[in-house]
């Protein structure tokens, strides 16, 4: 009876984290192919509003000065524009939108305010509205012309003051829905409200800067007593600071070593290169020199970047001096590396691989269309049991924000997006978040206080490459957060998908190009240069859309973009071990099957199978068509059973349902570790460290792997097209081609000259093999 409830529980747990299928109230077509992008919101629910658009007043306050603001009320919510001061023309520009679903009095009220009066009501005058004779507007129709009003009184009487505004019945759909005051954030008031719009964010380009330091001559350096310290050469671009190896002190020293930045477009910024010579704590700069980067060479090939011999400036020994220009001369190859692809994101979910120079950019190969409908039984984040959701997606450099929902375990969104696909081996991801940003006093100095933060709810990744072209994905996910004290199911968003691709070709013909820009391959950069340089990428992110109105705040872009999840983890460790263990299954049952034939376990199999050998001993020509016709055959076969929905985040092959706490708190603690004693601590943080880095060969190992079982799996349905139609032609080839011609040719093409080979660009195998979905899509 106990193993029954237990197996009730975990069957219910199962239901709980699946995925669901929706069938939501959308009127969804298909996207016509062409170089325009579609502008119908077709893949969310309609949902209707209310607009006012307050335009401008005039011959206000004829017989006193005013200080106007207007209130649109309707029933129980109200909007306020904002104070222009003492002006009787005031223009306010603004817009307001009531939900129709909350529309419960027939009259939408227009009220003028003078906000110095001593009156407390301070009317100046009214407008009102019967809703059942407002107007309907459908884009693509033009916005609805504002019109002058007379205001009128208390009594009914008109007066002299105007008021110009427009008032119609729309849908999230209208122009004016991302700026507009919105009833559901009735609560949040100032300049919190820009928090609760809705914005579309482009991520800065982003290209690699290489510094390779070559030599320095004529150094003029400090006289130190006794041996002389070491000298190195330090970069610094923005607040970062780079290091070159120390060197012994000598008046021309060599490095030959590469400084690596990531800087942004426009490239307004300078590097500022210094020599120091003392210890890494202790140091003095003996020269320097400043390089503007709009005067840096761009290049987009191998080819290396021209020396170039700086005029070094020495410092300052005292402080009404200047600095002095010597004979001392940095030798530099200083380039910006258009040909590589910034990685911003883990290799494994990145959502773009363009390079950064947009002259190797290739045109675009489909549409990308998410549907962000709505979220049900979300946890409350905040005391007051209340949560105010707002979604972030990000592909390629766009990144998207929905409104916030004020208040609501249940928010509706219906907000519909587009992207331009190059690649369809790209994930694209979905976030929602806690707005921690309304109704928050900023400090004395300006700055707002840290609990103010965007609290993450949950994540949602989907590969392109697992989405059947031109369908529709409607389907319900689990959103799980995962902190100390164990995985929690947060609630359940729902999305709409279609992946549209006008030629079919251009699809299948990226599995045979390289993944990433050819410079990964020609030039490749080290593991440690990689990681570095990501967490370059993501400062500057951050930085970039800090300024942004409303900001993007930091610990958003951070989960977006999985910055520390590279770090020790018993659980993704575990879970990497199961992936590696669930392929190794395979070999693993192939030697129990061996061993069964070996003991004569079943006489029929082993007879059965000693035939079978000799037949292939005697007739070896028919092995790999046999083969080829076993792949054939068991991939037509699992057509049945393809998968049909995206994958999702799995609570079992995340090991997130069996860790204990202290794992996780091992796994949420941050660097430097929180753990008592000196010692231990540096030893923890050491040991981690390195055991992030197996973490990662053994998260590689374990795609690789699952990539070769995916040819079959139907999980990217193109891609499983082409290596069944591979397996056929391989079949009917290997047939009439003797085996010893085939193995001839193998070996000769494997042996061949190296004059003939190609060490550049990974063959087509290879090519094919890396844009194989893996079962990382579903690693929490």
């Amino acid at each position: 009876m106990a193993n029954q409830n237990q197996n009730q529980q975990q069957k219910k747990n199962k239901e709980d984290f699946s995925l669901k299928v929706t069938t939501p109230n959308i009127n969804a077509g298909r996207v016509i192919s062409g170089d325009r992008l579609p502008t119908a919101f077709d893949l969310v629910e309609k949902m209707q509003f209310l607009f006012a658009r307050v335009v401008k007043a005039k011959s206000l306050g004829a017989s006193q000065p005013c200080n106007p603001h207007v209130k649109v009320n309707l029933g129980s919510f109200t909007g306020t524009t904002r104070c222009l001061g003492i002006t009787s023309t005031p223009e306010w520009n603004q817009v307001f939108a009531f939900s129709k679903d909350r529309i419960q009095v027939p009259v939408l009220e227009i009220v003028v305010q003078n906000k110095d009066n001593g009156d407390p009501d301070g009317l100046l005058g009214r407008v009102a509205f019967t809703i059942s004779d407002v107007p309907t507007r459908v884009p693509p129709d033009s916005p609805l012309a504002p019109q002058w009003y007379k205001l009128e009184d208390q009594k009914g009487v008109k007066l002299e003051a105007e008021l110009m505004l427009s008032v119609w019945m729309g849908t999230q759909a209208d122009e004016a829905f991302p700026e507009a005051w919105h009833s559901d954030a009735a609560e949040t008031s100032g300049e919190n409200i820009a928090h609760t719009r809705s914005k579309v964010y482009i991520s800065p380009r982003l290209w690699y800067l290489r510094v390779n330091v070559v030599q320095a001559q004529d150094l003029l350096l400090k006289v130190k007593s006794g041996n002389n310290s070491d000298i190195f050469i330090q970069g610094v671009m923005g607040n970062l600071a780079l290091r070159s190896r120390f060197r012994k002190s000598n008046t021309n020293p060599m490095w030959n070593e590469d400084l690596m930045f990531v800087v942004a477009e426009p490239f307004d910024d300078c590097l500022f290169v210094t020599i120091e010579q003392g210890s890494y704590t202790k140091h003095e700069r003996v020269g320097s020199c400043v390089i503007p980067l709009k005067n840096v060479q761009q290049r987009t090939d191998a080819t290396p970047p021209a020396s170039v011999w700086y005029n070094l400036q020495m410092p300052k020994e005292n402080e009404g001096e200047e600095k002095v220009k010597f004979s001392s001369k940095l030798n530099l190859r200083i380039s910006l590396d258009g040909g590589y692809h910034v990685l911003d994101e883990a290799t494994h979910y990145t959502s773009d691989v363009r390079p950064s120079s947009k002259n190797l950019c290739k045109p675009s190969i489909g549409v990308l269309e998410l549907g962000i409908l709505n979220a049900v039984g979300l946890s409350p984040m905040k005391k007051d049991n209340r949560t105010d959701a707002f979604c972030v997606a990000k592909y390629g450099l766009k990144w998207v924000r929905t409104r916030t929902v004020v208040d609501s375990l249940s928010p509706k969104w219906n907000e519909q997006y587009t992207w331009e696909v190059n690649d369809p081996c790209t994930v694209i991801t979905i976030v929602v978040f806690d707005n921690g940003n309304l109704n928050v006093v900023k400090n004395a100095g300006g700055k707002k206080p840290e609990e103010a933060m965007d609290k993450r709810i949950g994540k949602v990744r989907i590969r392109l490459s697992t989405l059947e072209s031109d369908r529709i994905y409607t389907h319900s996910y689990p959103l799980i957060n995962l902190h100390t004290q164990g995985a929690k199911k947060m609630g359940e968003i729902q999305l709409a998908v279609r992946f549209s691709c006008p030629s079919l070709l251009n699809v299948l013909q990226t599995y045979a190009q390289p993944l990433l820009p050819r410079m990964h391959y020609i030039s490749p950069l080290s593991r440690f240069q990689l990681d570095n340089l990501r967490n370059q990428a993501a400062v500057i992110t951050t930085l970039r859309f800090r300024r942004a109105e409303p900001p993007l705040s930091k610990e958003v872009v951070e989960f977006m973009l999985d910055m520390g999840a590279n770090g020790w983890s018993m659980r993704r460790g575990k879970a990497q071990f199961y992936r590696i263990a669930g392929l190794l299954s395979v070999l693993v049952s192939a030697a129990k099957q061996f061993h069964e034939i070996h003991s004569w376990k079943s006489s029929i199999t082993t007879v059965v199978s000693y035939f079978m050998f000799l037949f292939i001993i005697f007739c070896p020509k028919i092995v790999l068509p046999s083969a080829f016709s076993s792949l054939l055959l068991v991939g037509i076969w699992r057509y049945r059973t393809r998968p049909r929905y995206p994958s999702h985040m799995d609570m079992s092959l995340s090991q997130a349902d069996t860790a204990t706490v202290e794992e996780l708190e091992e796994e949420f603690d941050p660097y430097p570790s929180k753990c008592s004693g000196e010692n231990l601590r540096k030893r923890y943080d050491r040991l981690r460290a390195v055991a992030g880095r197996v973490l990662d060969v053994m998260s590689d190992l374990a795609t690789q792997g699952e990539r070769v079982q995916s040819l079959l799996s139907w999980r990217d349905p193109r891609a499983t097209v082409l290596f069944v139609i591979f397996c056929f032609v391989a079949v009917i080839v290997t047939y009439f081609v003797p085996f010893r011609i085939l193995m001839f040719i193998c070996l000769t093409y494997v042996l061949r000259p190296p004059r003939f080979r190609s060490f550049e660009i990974p063959a087509v195998p290879q090519n094919f093999l890396r844009r194989m979905p893996a079962k990382s899509d579903g690693m929490l």
